[in-house]
């Protein structure tokens, strides 16, 4: 019902069709982002019984942040006990 009210509004007012668009990426991005964010983020855990800290499984090489500017995770040691 709402996808057909968007479509007789684009078809009345054809300058509508770029703001639904942006619109409409920016959910689905926003959508992707906290989908990326729920499965690889070591901080979430979903599986509490066979893996309850997941974050202290992580080596220095896994890269888990979006993006790093100057951080070449490749190159990193072991600077921290294991648990």
């Amino acid at each position: 019902a709402m996808f057909r009210v968007m479509v007789s509004h684009a078809k009345k007012h054809p300058s509508l069709i770029p703001l639904f668009l942006i619109i409409g990426s920016g959910g689905i991005g926003a959508a992707l982002y906290v989908m990326r964010l729920a499965v690889f983020n070591p901080e979430v855990c979903w599986d509490k019984k066979n893996n309850p800290e997941p974050w202290n499984k992580l080596s220095p090489s896994d890269q888990y942040k979006f993006y790093s500017v100057n951080v070449d995770y490749s190159k990193l040691k072991k600077d921290r006990p294991d648990f």
